[in-house]
């Protein structure tokens, strides 16, 4: 496969309505927001959905998830004695690096430090797709309801417990908008190529299928549109900020509570000479 020839930079805009979109288990698992109010889900949970987006895609992924995994590995440093070629490496960290890359796509996508108790060896690698934190446009309202459970976790002391209390917290509607971009130096170190480029943007199109729980009903999150910019060169005709800054997602006038998409105005400014694709959500 060819290495990436050309940077790449994207955004994503996707709503959630009466859901969690990320959890912070230091306040209760609320929905995270930042000092000013606005939401907030992690860099970090959205690159758990684009894993299992490729692992949908029939792509082999590295760090899995408990529940989908798919090679009976039960911890990362069992997934890595479990390549014969990784093994044969040993102290080699370059080939290390390499064979993990070409094995897992989510290695030579973002990277991993493998670094296991035991081991002699450490090796650590930078992947070429980098993604920002997604803000919401507006700050989030976060509403907190009170729920039971009936189901007896363990006896009480006449054979029956009581109910347990517990709070479920969602956001009712907000927008959020989240950035990356792909480096062209760093896709040659690790073999990431235009096909695998492919694969991300797939996922991100499809971001929240498979991806139901009680605090994400399906349905809840919904992706509206991705924008693929693709530069005519490996270090990029303008710098990702200014491509970034060149979306614009913001209110419509006369709105003052935006409850679903089509309340809010979605502009571009064209970059000359820059291309850019815009794909609608699945």
């Amino acid at each position: 496969m060819a290495v990436l020839s050309n940077k790449i930079d994207f955004a994503v805009i996707f709503s959630v309505k009466n859901a969690n979109p990320n959890g912070d288990p230091l306040n209760g698992n609320r929905p995270r927001e930042n000092y000013d109010g606005y939401g907030e889900v992690s860099d970090v949970c959205i690159k758990r959905k684009i894993r299992n987006r490729l692992q949908d895609l029939g792509q082999k992924i590295f760090v899995q998830s408990d529940d989908r995994c798919d090679d009976g590995c039960k911890s990362l440093s069992d997934r890595v004695a479990s390549v014969p070629e990784i093994k044969k490496a040993g102290k080699d960290k370059d080939l290390y690096a390499k064979t993990a890359c070409a094995t897992w796509i989510d290695v030579r996508s973002f990277g991993q430090v493998f670094a296991f108790k035991g081991s002699d060896v450490s090796v650590g690698v930078r992947g070429p797709v980098s993604l920002h934190a997604a803000i919401s446009v507006e700050p989030v309202e976060i509403e907190s309801i009170q729920i039971t459970k009936s189901v007896n976790s363990a006896p009480g002391s006449d054979g029956k417990a009581s109910d347990t209390m517990g709070t479920k917290h969602r956001v009712n509607h907000a927008t959020y908008v989240v950035y990356g971009s792909i480096n062209c130096q760093l896709a040659e170190k690790t073999g990431f190529s235009d096909a695998d480029a492919s694969l991300i943007k797939q996922a991100l199109v499809s971001l929240f299928e498979n991806d139901s729980s009680s605090a994400r009903p399906d349905g809840s999150m919904e992706v509206h549109k991705v924008y693929w910019w693709t530069h005519n060169c490996k270090t990029g005709q303008y710098s990702s900020a200014k491509v970034h800054h060149s979306l614009h997602v913001a209110t419509k006038a006369g709105i003052d509570a935006p409850r679903s998409f089509a309340d809010y105005e979605v502009s571009l400014t064209p970059l000359p000479g820059l291309n850019c694709e815009v794909l609608e959500g699945r």
